[in-house]
């Protein structure tokens, strides 16, 4: 990776020089006076926030329930960069579930020394309980949110694998939405990939989880109630597919299967896209305190009586501290070099690692391996002495608990701020869906830290999102 500054302009690829795949844009945004983007800018906050497009800050003293900042300047990437982008994700995702299957398993990579074993059966991630649990397909992640970030080189490089219970698509779907209502000519001059299918290939992976012999499955999305951060999105996933928006407390387990309470009695329930952690999921089997979950759930599961989707035990796969081994687990087990590389990171495991690390605490991001969201990172350039003093005594305590990355020069995008179009800095999470084949759809998931200079693009954080576009083959913009 290289070592300049200089961050990489999606739209400029110098002073004047637009890059083809945004001319066609660039000619329409010039002739926009910034008051009527302004206006568009307003009026898609009143849309997202009328049809109730929000999520929940834990610990936000102003209330509950934000909106997530909307910008009106797509992010455009052509079909030839895309097709490199979605074959490195598959076959990423293909190695990440064959991993899975194998610590539960024969153990092969283990055995081989690939991955330290320790860091695998101690992970608290690590379910003994499906060990000998042979899944259909052999898929744990169905549903993976892959963040990729392009640093100043030009290239993609892999973030995060996040395989647990991945958020943000809906995000994705209500954003191409949005543009194509308030921009509709752009969509006439540009040939852009749709998205809007996503959820009939969401719904077409999960029944393909079904247990053995169930033709015609019924499937539910568990969430934890209205009160998550993500409601919204489960809520908005179930109406889509057409399928029950469920909680703990309308499952029950009767007779070795999972069962529905409707107003016509009880019913089979099949596959359960469940949007709250394994250790909610059944309080006999997990917490005790738990109210999220279904009592008994997990020996249906393990009789293959039920899917759940994701997997319970995949969370293992996505501890920041196994992220360094996929590009290993991807020769392993493909006999294939990684098509997306990942971005260099130091495990505080490691003594001599963590030695480094903390000599050079300001140059770098350390974040927890069991952290998510942006929460409990140290962003070393922008922190004061005291958080990185602070920081260094909690990486002390426990290093093990630690990973640390070079603070990457995320490129940026044009983006519609209070001064005008100022470039910030983005990063994309497309979502790959594993059933019995691998797909995604073009795009995914932008978000832009909107606060000049911060690298930090989570909605927890003060994020925005933008749209993306995915040029297809026949666009001129994509010949160019």
């Amino acid at each position: 990776m290289g070592d300049s500054p200089r961050f990489y302009d999606e739209m400029f690829a110098g002073p004047g020089k637009i890059r083809p795949a945004y001319k066609a844009f660039a000619d329409w945004l010039h002739a926009r006076p910034d008051d009527e983007i302004a206006q568009k800018r307003a009026e898609a906050d009143w849309l997202f926030r009328r049809v109730g497009i929000t999520f929940a800050v834990y610990g936000d003293k102003e209330g509950s329930e934000r909106l997530i900042p909307f910008d009106v300047i797509p992010r455009i990437i052509p079909a030839s960069e895309w097709e490199v982008v979605a074959r490195g994700l598959k076959q990423r995702a293909l190695a990440l579930n064959l991993f899975l299957h194998d610590i539960y398993h024969e153990q092969h990579i283990l055995k081989a020394g690939v991955v330290p074993a320790e860091q695998i059966l101690t992970n608290q991630d690590y379910q003994l309980a499906m060990q000998g649990v042979t899944l259909p397909n052999k898929v744990y992640s169905h549903i993976a949110g892959i963040d990729l970030v392009r640093n100043n080189d030009g290239e993609y490089y892999v973030l995060e694998d996040n395989l647990r219970t991945p958020s943000g698509v809906s995000y994705m779907l209500e954003n191409r939405k949005m543009m194509m209502r308030l921009f509709p000519e752009l969509f006439s001059s540009h040939a852009v990939a749709p998205v809007e299918h996503y959820p009939d290939l969401l719904l077409d992976t999960l029944r393909a989880a079904a247990p053995a012999g169930v033709l015609d499955p019924t499937v539910v999305v568990l969430t934890p109630g209205r009160y998550n951060s993500a409601y919204f999105e489960h809520a908005f996933l179930a109406q889509q597919m057409g399928v029950e928006l469920v909680e703990g407390q309308d499952l029950f387990v009767k007779d070795g299967f999972v069962q529905l309470r409707t107003t016509y009695g009880p019913r089979r329930v099949d596959v359960i896209y469940r949007r709250i952690d394994d250790a909610f999921l059944d309080p006999l089997a997990f917490r005790p305190d738990s109210a999220l979950g279904v009592p008994g759930l997990l020996s249906v599961y393990r009789e293959g009586r039920v899917a759940i989707t994701n997997a319970v035990g995949t969370g293992v796969a996505d501890d920041k501290s196994i992220y360094p081994y996929v590009p290993d687990m991807i020769r392993f087990y493909l006999t294939e070099e990684p098509v997306l590389n990942n971005v260099p990171t130091w495990q505080l495991r490691k003594p001599e690692e963590c030695e480094h690390v903390l000599k050079n605490l300001h140059d770098l991001v350390v974040k927890e391996v069991h952290g998510s969201g942006g929460y409990g990172m140290l962003v070393g350039p922008a922190a004061s002495k005291a958080e990185i003093e602070a920081y260094r005594a909690r990486i002390l305590a426990s290093p093990a608990d630690f990973i640390a990355q070079p603070t990457l020069a995320l490129s940026t995008c044009p983006t519609f701020v209070e001064a005008g179009i100022a470039p910030r800095h983005i990063d994309l999470r497309p979502f790959v869906l594993s059933g019995r084949d691998i797909r995604l759809v073009p795009g995914g998931l932008t978000r832009v830290a909107l606060k000049e200079g911060s690298l930090v693009v989570n909605s927890s954080q003060g994020g925005g999102t933008k749209d993306t576009w995915v040029l297809e083959d026949n666009s001129p913009e994509a010949a160019c």
